[in-house]
């Protein structure tokens, strides 16, 4: 359902990553004063996520997207550049799928058709996690929030990866204020993929997280909340056109 924007501090529309839904931003401080809007990814094609993300509001908004929700998030950009007040984007990459990654997303597929869902969330796991070495802790909590999006709505994500495409051409024209966070330890989508992002957007800020895997809100909910802040005075203060005021890269070596 779309919800009218008012004039005032713009909301921020919050898309997770494949097999995540609003549990990854649990411990995450959200901007006091911005409306907080969740999209779930249930759709088999790119396009249609962003669709889903664009009628969430009215009128420009802050996107914030992890790994998938980021490539959502792209499409967002392409398709309604002057919806997005600010962006933030993090774990993701803004190229064209690989070869080897259209045969593992069948692979996982198929496993999910064959009644193994648990199996593909035990194969993804690792990835999520500095090192590939989560916790006992955290990783049931992957599970728990992995097994409540469920086989349907990954096997659209499966999909829906499939269908993007690459992304610079839209980062090289985006005029917003963008924020890039990366984590160092993210064996998934690594600090190249996020430096070349940050390079594409006209004034991007790109963070480097050292103690960060691929779940970037669960392992370093601080920084996330401070770039979060971060955006949105860079967009209550940003004038028409790119905003050079926030650039540059840092390395967040705070903890919560």
């Amino acid at each position: 359902m779309q919800t009218r924007y008012r004039a005032g501090p713009p909301p921020l529309v919050v898309v997770p990553g494949m097999l995540c839904d609003r549990a990854l931003w649990d411990d995450v401080a959200f901007p006091r004063g911005h409306d907080v809007h969740h999209v779930p990814l249930r759709r088999a094609e790119i396009g249609a996520l962003a669709e889903d993300v664009l009628g969430t509001v009215r009128g420009p908004f802050v996107l914030v997207g992890l790994s998938l929700g980021a490539i959502v998030g792209f499409e967002v950009l392409r398709r309604a550049p002057e919806r997005v007040a600010g962006l933030c984007v993090m774990a993701t990459n803004a190229g064209a799928p690989r070869p080897e990654q259209y045969a593992a997303w069948r692979e996982l597929d198929g496993l999910v058709a064959a009644g193994r869902f648990a199996d593909v969330v035990e194969r993804t796991l690792p990835g999520m996690f500095p090192d590939r070495t989560p916790t006992p802790r955290a990783a049931r909590r992957y599970r728990a929030m992995a097994h409540a999006v469920g086989a349907g709505a990954a096997r659209a994500q499966l999909a829906a990866q499939a269908t993007r495409t690459d992304a610079m051409d839209v980062l090289r024209a985006a005029r917003c204020p963008t924020a890039v966070l990366a984590g160092a330890r993210d064996a998934l989508c690594p600090p190249a993929f996020h430096r070349a992002i940050a390079r594409a957007v006209p004034g991007a800020r790109l963070t480097l997280l050292p103690d960060a895997g691929h779940l970037v809100p669960w392992q370093r909910p601080d920084a996330v909340s401070a770039a979060l802040h971060d955006l949105v005075a860079a967009v209550g203060t940003a004038p028409s056109g790119a905003d050079d005021s926030h650039l540059g890269t840092t390395t967040s070596t705070r903890r919560k």
